[in-house]
């Protein structure tokens, strides 16, 4: 096992972000995405130059054995995509595990966090970072043979900015709602977005009204191809078939995805016209298994690599490491489970029209009280679901900014240790009282007070926390009524389209490197605030800390956003529960794997079956 002390060295001075990966992880915002959803990281680069460069880096320790070509190796996740291999309109870390091997960005990040070129080989940023200009790599092709464009670049950034695109279910306004001339565009009064210029073929500048300290994150987004979508409206594109079927989907990464049997089974095949060089591996197959099978098949050699979101759990890692046959590692992951709040609920109106308006939102009085959330907290026995269900490989955490973040300040945050104690004389202060000797609490009205906790199916840690959760909430007199589990794709579509009577859910997000700027998730009116929690400072001290001139200092944002968890702590809109260790394990035989601070993903095009 090749443990992780060295990417936390390095990770402690550099930075991380959401991408989302919405959901599952369940959500990525990534994601998201929730980890469910998810969140970012990056690929590819040049041609020959790149492959004996990236042979030589994995060659080390390897002999001189020249890389072989032909296999193909099986890969799983406990839970099966969304069904959407759109990059602009997917939500789930399943989804990006298509997506991470079919399509790529323009630059990715390196070893040390930091961006490097992938699509584009270059760029320069003006004086003011109001500009940033890319040159493109020639030679890109699409998966249907034609060439990747400064077009295809426009046309990604505009169907994000796009009227329709948050009613036709896009979470991803994050990446476009600063360039210049966004509100005319997005609003219909123009049709063309100006933050984008095409220059040539194969040059494209993005510009912004102001100073944009995180130019690079924010243009560092999957591009997607026009030509499939020529001529076809943004609220089409989620059902188009080349957003939806194998062999349709149209990306510019090292493997395409050709077929796939939904739920059970997704076939990536090599793209031999890949820019970067043909991959080695004829094709990688994701399988969807239930997770605690997943060592024994890993053992049994009938399955070659369990990475995102979560890899290998914990309680199998003893195991796992230490199978001949198996090479393991470990990083500190940059998601985190929590146990949501809804804070407020949207309308059904406003959930079919898409539409994100605080001023219409209803809210949850079951939740409204801070000593109720503060309660919550309280009750839950976060680090005993460390020890117990991680075998502690993971660690609980108070504030959306893992240790490994600059941006984490274990003196900002007010901490919740497991104290019933306390949890009781909060809910007593709150005026929540047992009135009916049931050993439950009624509300201040001495109405019966139940919360509802939604769960969902596949990650296993997280299916068992969700009753010692409830158990330890009725512990303090708070019925719950923990309903059944349902599958990850239908709970983390009913996470977003929030016209139910959810009170409390359980999701991960899977954050992006690149910054820790977390108000694609946090502030009020983003489509990823899934808590509908609307808060005025909050969001006051997310622009603060980057508004320049001030935040192109990072001690500056530092402490702006060491106040802004402070107050996170301080109001619980949601709890956080704990962030695990991710363990990869994949076949020995696999060679060229490149271990980076968050995924093992990058360059795949080099991996190759020592025989």
């Amino acid at each position: 096992m090749k443990f992780s002390k060295f990417w936390l060295t390095l990770i402690l001075a550099l930075s991380m972000v959401f991408v989302l990966a919405a959901c599952g992880d369940d959500e990525e915002a990534s994601g998201e995405t929730e980890e469910d959803e998810e969140v970012e990281t990056d690929e590819e680069d040049d041609g020959d130059s790149e492959a004996d460069e990236g042979d030589s880096e994995e060659g080390e320790g390897e002999g001189t054995v020249e890389p072989q070509s032909g296999g193909t190796i099986e890969a799983g996740m406990y839970s099966a995509p969304g069904h959407q291999f759109n990059p602009i309109f997917y939500s789930d870390a399943y989804e990006a595990n298509i997506l991470e091997f079919t399509h790529e960005r323009l630059v990715r990040l390196d070893e040390n966090l930091d961006y490097e070129p992938s699509l584009a080989h270059d760029w320069e940023i003006n004086d003011d970072y109001t500009t940033i200009t890319y040159f493109l790599e020639e030679g890109v092709k699409w998966h249907d043979g034609e060439d990747l464009t400064a077009d295809d670049v426009y046309f990604t950034y505009s169907s994000i900015a796009d009227p329709d695109y948050v009613a036709a279910g896009g979470v991803r306004t994050n990446y476009v709602n600063k360039l210049k001339g966004y509100e005319a565009y997005s609003s219909g009064e123009t049709d063309t977005l100006e933050g984008v210029e095409v220059i040539d073929d194969h040059t494209v500048a993005f510009h912004y009204d102001e100073s944009n300290i995180k130019i690079l994150f924010d243009t560092s987004f999957y591009i997607i191809p026009a030509h499939p979508f020529e001529g076809m409206a943004v609220a089409d594109i989620p059902d188009a078939d080349p957003s939806r079927l194998g062999g349709e989907v149209i990306g510019s990464g090292p493997y395409q995805l050709t077929e796939f049997i939904e739920g059970e089974q997704y076939a990536l095949t090599a793209f031999e016209d890949y820019w970067g060089g043909t991959p080695h591996l004829d094709g990688i197959t994701w399988r969807v298994i239930q997770q605690s099978i997943m060592p024994g098949l890993l053992e049994s050699g009938e399955l070659d690599m369990i990475a995102e979101p979560n890899g290998v759990p914990a309680a199998d890692f003893d195991r796992v490491d230490g199978l001949d046959n198996v090479t393991t590692y470990m990083t500190q992951d940059f998601g985190y489970q929590y146990l949501g709040i809804k804070h407020h609920h949207r309308t059904s109106d406003d959930v079919e029209g898409g539409v994100i308006n605080p001023d219409n939102w209803v809210e949850n009085p079951k939740v409204a009280d801070v000593r109720v959330r503060q309660a919550i907290a309280s009750a839950i026995n976060r680090q005993g679901i460390v020890d117990g269900l991680l075998h502690g490989m993971g660690a609980v955490m108070e504030a959306p900014f893992p240790e490994a973040s600059w941006a984490y300040d274990a003196d900002a945050v007010n901490e919740y240790p497991h104290d019933p104690d306390r949890a009781n004389e909060l809910l007593d202060e709150a005026g929540y009282e047992d009135v009916t000797g049931d050993g439950f609490r009624e509300d201040p009205d001495g109405n019966e007070w139940t919360l509802n906790l939604d769960y969902p199916t596949g990650n296993e840690v997280r299916e068992r926390a969700a009753p010692i959760i409830a158990d330890e909430l009725g512990a303090v007199g708070i019925r719950i009524d923990l309903r059944n589990p349902r599958e990850a794709n239908a709970h983390f579509d009913m996470v977003e389209d929030d016209n139910t009577d959810w009170d409390l859910y359980l999701a991960g997000w899977s954050l992006a490197t690149g910054d820790p700027d977390p108000a694609a998730i946090w502030q009020t009116d983003m489509a990823y605030n899934y808590l509908r929690w609307n808060d005025e400072t909050s969001n006051e001290l997310l622009e603060k800390a980057i508004t320049p001139p001030d935040a192109f200092e990072q001690e500056y944002r530092s402490e702006v956003y060491a106040e802004w968890a402070n107050h996170v702590s301080e109001q619980v809109p949601m709890v956080f529960l704990f962030s695990a260790d991710n363990i990869y394990a994949y076949n020995s035989d696999l060679k060229n794997v490149k271990e980076l601070p968050a995924t093992i993903y990058q360059d795949s095009h080099l991996w190759y079956l020592e025989q």
